[in-house]
């Protein structure tokens, strides 16, 4: 069975390790991101935000009259490099997995946030809404790791 895809591409006039920053800590996705909230379930197993650790996002719109609530879990990291996470609670897709992987540029560093997911129907029903949030993620990350001091 084929995976459904997504994913977004860009280049900020940033560091790796200036993005990584923004990236590897949870808690500061609502800084950058359409999350109003997010905290730290559990440590990882080697360190407080690597594999292992598990976090929830809670985003900063109400629908239905509620803020959706997403749980979510790093399988791998690598510093300046690497993300790897799935989803493990508050979104009905089944089998998510994501990646961010950070590359050094000669004007910054190239951001690739990519995921896939089984096609089931509500699977291929949330790919539309993806397809709009990726890049919209992506460009708040750009923006805030640009914006973050440097030296």
């Amino acid at each position: 069975m084929n995976q459904l895809h997504v994913e977004a591409e860009g280049t900020a006039r940033a560091t790796p390790a200036a993005v990584w920053a923004l990236i590897s800590d949870a808690t500061r996705y609502p800084q950058w991101g359409p999350w109003s909230a997010a905290d730290y379930r559990s440590p990882g197993d080697t360190s407080p935000h690597g594999p292992g650790a598990i976090y929830s996002l809670r985003s900063a719109r109400r629908a239905y009259g509620r803020y959706q609530v997403t749980v979510e879990k790093i399988l791998e990291a690598e510093e300046d490099r690497r993300l790897v996470y799935i989803v493990v609670g508050g979104l009905p897709l089944r089998n998510y997995r994501a990646e961010v992987t950070l590359t050094a540029a000669a004007d910054g560093t190239r951001i690739r946030w990519a995921a896939t997911w089984d096609p089931t129907l509500v699977g291929r029903i949330a790919q539309r809404g993806l397809r709009e949030f990726f890049p919209q993620v992506l460009a708040g990350l750009t923006a805030a790791a640009e914006a973050q001091p440097t030296g």
